[in-house]
């Protein structure tokens, strides 16, 4: 049985922990409320990107560019986007699931990856598959030219005839509580695409200079504000994620400090009505000892 001393230096233990997890908390809350501003404000943005270029590329009479060049090899590239740290309960391990089932998928053995964060590229450096390339270390610091970096490098590739396809994995914030694994196909760019609102009538547009010269411009700044969107929905859902798991933390830690503190003076007091008892057996054999 626990010593009282024990049970005190396990109360204390768990009174340290719960300081750390509701200080987790309040940083994570802090930051949240910056990076979910920030993608309610890039939502519209990015949603319209797409629309906008899903008229053009469907208007566009036939024009076009290596970005939407559709090929038939089998070569694939996974973009797959994780935190650097833990502590976020599922967040991490739910995208990397979601890209280990993919990869299975593929039906290909020649997948390349792309990860972001420390947690995927510690959790692919174990394992057989083939890390192009990780990004690591800028995600208190995120900014669109971490996105651009990103998406030029394998647009590049892309446009190299390295891979053939290049998919993104991430998680969409939807909420504190709620993180949704989401898996975009980057490139080829599809053709006909037009976002995320309801079906339209084609939209007529006037091309100054040209059809070919605007896509060349709007469908890398595409690409890179896609890759940018989902760097900051991750970023996002990471500090959700992470709120609601110190907040399940804490809570959990006082239901401990609960329970022990019962326990302690429980054995507390067994402890001094033991002692009690013994005076008063000590004393009755003072007293027939007299009586003797």
């Amino acid at each position: 049985m626990a010593t009282l001393r024990d049970i005190r230096r396990r109360i204390r233990s768990v009174q340290s922990t719960q300081k750390i997890t509701r200080a987790m908390k309040l940083v994570a809350a802090a930051k949240l409320r910056r990076a979910q501003e920030r993608i309610m404000a890039a939502r519209p943005y990015a949603n319209k990107m797409a629309e906008l270029l899903g008229n053009l590329v469907s208007g566009s009479d036939g024009a076009s560019h290596p970005l939407l060049e559709q090929r038939e090899g089998p070569r694939r590239q996974i973009v797959i986007v994780t935190a650097d740290r833990g502590l976020a309960g599922a967040f991490n391990s739910n995208v990397l699931r979601r890209a280990v089932e993919f990869i299975r998928e593929s039906n290909t053995t020649e997948v390349t990856l792309v990860v972001v964060g420390r947690k995927a590229r510690d959790f692919f450096r174990r394992r057989p598959y083939t890390v192009k390339r990780d990004m690591l270390g800028f995600w208190d610091r995120l900014a669109y030219s971490h996105a651009s970096e990103l998406a030029d490098y394998f647009m590049q590739q892309y446009r190299d005839g390295e891979v053939d396809e290049v998919h993104l994995l991430y998680n969409e914030f939807r909420s504190v509580a709620l993180q949704r694994p989401v898996r975009q196909q980057l490139l080829p760019i599809p053709r006909g695409a037009a976002g995320e609102g309801e079906a339209e009538a084609p939209v007529e547009y006037i091309y100054e200079p040209g059809p070919d010269a605007i896509l060349d411009d709007l469908l890398p700044r595409h690409v890179r504000m896609q890759v940018y969107r989902a760097l900051m929905e991750s970023l996002a859902g990471e500090y959700g994620a992470r709120m609601t798991a110190m907040e399940a933390a804490t809570k959990n830690a006082k239901d401990m400090i609960d329970i022990l503190s019962v326990q302690y003076n429980k054995a507390r007091q067994e402890k001094i009505t033991k002692e009690l008892l013994d005076i008063v057996g000590g004393a009755e054999a003072l007293k027939q000892g007299a009586k003797g």
